[in-house]
């Protein structure tokens, strides 16, 4: 398996929505080889997960989370040569006034760090960012 792909939350999170959007899953479904998250987004799925009731809902996103993303996509982490590069990004952006979410430049640092293309639905998050290769699956 060649993981070509990044995802956030977002894209991770439209599965589970009643009407998800038919191009990010066939896009999904087409590169599911190639499929990788990052250890912040594996934090916010598995957070928003916990912080819901014990519930029927709350169970099935649990037993996805599990038996499909943790089962079949690797969990990349924030390593040393992802912080290396998020420092300097930071000071870069911050020398322009620019300051992005902390968790958005962990996530586009692993992208980057790792030769990924980050798919995400919020495309303005990681615009800022040198050299991220950033793609939107409900557009393409």
């Amino acid at each position: 398996m060649t993981v070509k792909y990044l995802l956030d939350t977002n894209v991770i999170s439209e599965t589970l929505k009643p009407s998800p959007n038919k191009r990010v899953l066939s896009k999904l479904k087409r590169n599911q080889t190639e499929l990788a998250i990052p250890a912040p987004v594996w934090h916010e799925l598995l957070f928003g997960c916990y912080r819901l009731p014990i519930s029927t809902r709350r169970k099935a996103i649990e037993e996805y989370l599990q038996q499909v993303v943790a089962a079949t996509m690797p969990v990349y982490p924030y390593d040393e040569y992802s912080a290396v590069w998020h420092a300097s990004e930071r000071a870069r952006l911050a020398a322009r006034g620019k300051t992005p979410p902390f968790v958005d430049g962990q996530i586009a640092a692993i992208a980057k760090v790792n030769n990924l293309i980050l798919v995400t639905f919020n495309i303005s998050d990681y615009k800022h960012f040198s050299e991220v290769i950033v793609e939107d699956w409900r557009e393409m």
